[in-house]
């Protein structure tokens, strides 16, 4: 069996409320139960993490070291430039896809670079909570061609 963390950046813990043209009505409870229902049911852990800090999700990057297979990362404004949790994913060698809700290539030019992309395993966005379960199903496609 395979362990999986999903962690949520910063705002995402307004989801459900916050600029529901971009993001949708879905909260980050919604989303949570979401994937803890699927990895259920394919065999898979899944612990959930939201910080609006950078060093409270650089330390739960180091900390999954040993203790999990694969990140789902959502860094939200963190993945424009957040060089530390960028050095963070490169130092623990654990697969991370790196997932947006909203596609970061059709918004504001300074949302078109993630750093964190160049040590992502992949990057999903713009299929709204969606980008998650896609996520998700990767890893678990993933593990079964195993």
């Amino acid at each position: 069996m395979a362990d999986v963390l999903v962690l949520h950046g910063p705002n995402l813990n307004l989801l459900g409320t916050r600029e529901p043209e971009i993001y949708g009505s879905a909260t980050l409870s919604d989303i949570n139960a979401m994937l803890k229902k699927r990895a259920e049911e394919a065999g898979l852990g899944l612990d959930c993490l939201q910080s609006n800090h950078e060093g409270v999700l650089v330390d739960a990057i180091q900390q999954a070291r040993g203790k999990y297979d694969y990140i789902i990362f959502n860094a939200a404004a963190f993945t424009h430039y957040s060089i530390a949790i960028r050095d963070a994913i490169a130092a623990v060698e654990i697969p991370v896809i790196e997932v947006h809700i909203s596609n970061i290539h059709k918004r504001e030019e300074f949302r078109h670079n993630s750093v964190l992309a160049p040590v992502a395993m992949g990057q999903i966005c713009g299929l709204g909570v969606a980008s998650y379960l896609a996520a998700l199903e990767a890893i678990i496609f993933n593990l079964n061609s195993k």
